[in-house]
């Protein structure tokens, strides 16, 4: 008998494996199928970078754009429309997982407009409009943990509402997020409303190693982003593990998971699974880029799960601080970063369709 493909192990380890990509040839030919079916892919995200290279150089949707076009839709509208097409399909697909596990997994995530990062009332508007929408059970709204995103968060959750918080770069980020999604589920028990309300928090892991390249010695390059996730992963049991938590488990709530993104690296001397390999943690999440799912698939390995203590991270970060650097200020430099960085693709991504819809139409 063959051995198991790595995605397998790390399934078998007790971390869902996810899809950081999405397009509609992903979806025509199967390809997304062939992920679940043979490497144990259980659920996927999308961002506007992503929809942003779907569509380019791609013929696969001009002509719903062109019937689109002709339904009087453009710009932004335009492109939920698409988005919403390609990930209820995705939802389908992972829906067999979604009902096995009653809900834990088999997720897919669509973002509300970053231009909203900071309006938390809009943020929530969009959340609640988009869920409706897509009118299936496993689809995430995408919410920035920005300090003005917290409340959206929590007011989302309330409103039962499932949230991918993304844009989290650090353990306090991710304690933000987290508390923000109990409040809004202490909310709904005192409201007498039912608690289970999925959630995960996306903890960015890559960004930490690029930003202290050169900056750090030797021997902690590339080990940061990695301390990073595990201190996250400690706070994380602990939180888990607190009575406020517990509380609402008791009365049918499904834990907010930890989420670890943009585990790619970015180093091209460095493994290509360096942090898949490392960040191994049981009962959360990993969404990887389709480069590295097919790195992993071919030469990954998961023979154990990362130290629910944090194993060496706080001396790695003692280290890194040693050299310099201002932990705190970096992470929120990342977030900010982060934040501009979506603005940004979200501009593209609307160029994107502007362009095309004009050689449609003409």
């Amino acid at each position: 008998m063959s051995e198991r493909p790595a995605t397998a192990r790390l399934r078998a380890l007790g971390q869902s494996l996810w899809l950081d990509n999405i397009t509609r040839a992903l979806l025509d030919d199967g390809t997304l199928q062939r992920y679940i079916d043979q490497w144990s892919v259980t659920g996927l995200t999308s961002n506007p970078t992503i929809f942003d290279q779907a569509l380019k150089g791609s013929a696969d949707y001009d002509a719903e754009i062109r019937e689109r076009l002709r339904q009087g839709q453009s710009g932004e509208a335009l492109f939920f429309e698409l988005a919403l097409v390609d990930l209820t399909r995705a939802a389908d697909l992972f829906a067999p997982v979604h009902r096995r596990t009653r809900g834990v997994d088999g997720w897919v995530s669509l973002e509300v407009s970053p231009l909203l990062a900071y309006d938390a009332r809009s943020t929530l508007a969009a959340a609640r409009e988009l869920h409706a929408r897509a009118a299936r059970p496993n689809l995430f709204i995408k919410i920035p943990g920005t300090a003005e995103g917290l409340p959206a968060i929590e007011d989302a959750t309330f409103a039962g509402v499932p949230v991918n918080v993304t844009l989290l770069f650090s353990t306090a980020h991710y304690l933000a997020a987290a508390e923000a999604w109990l409040r809004g589920i202490e909310r709904r028990l005192d409201a007498g409303l039912a608690p289970d309300v999925a959630s995960v928090a996306s903890l960015f892991i890559s960004r930490w190693d690029v930003a202290v390249a050169g900056k750090v010695p030797d021997a902690l390059e590339m080990k940061l982003g990695i301390a990073i996730g595990l201190q996250a992963y400690r706070a994380y049991g602990e939180f888990l593990a607190s009575p406020r938590v517990r509380r609402v488990m008791n009365e049918g709530a499904t834990p907010q998971r930890l989420l670890m993104a943009s585990t790619g690296t970015k180093n091209p001397q460095a493994p290509d699974t360096l942090y898949v390999e490392a960040l191994a943690a049981p009962f959360t999440v990993n969404t990887l880029p389709e480069g590295t799912l097919k790195a992993f698939a071919d030469h990954g390995r998961a023979d154990a799960p990362a130290p629910a203590d944090g194993g060496d991270c706080e001396a790695v970060l003692a280290g890194v601080r040693a050299a310099g650097v201002d932990l705190d200020a970096l992470a929120a430099r990342l977030q900010s970063d982060g934040a501009a960085a979506f603005v940004k693709s979200w501009h593209d991504l609307l160029a994107r369709i502007a362009s095309k819809s004009a050689a449609l139409s003409g």
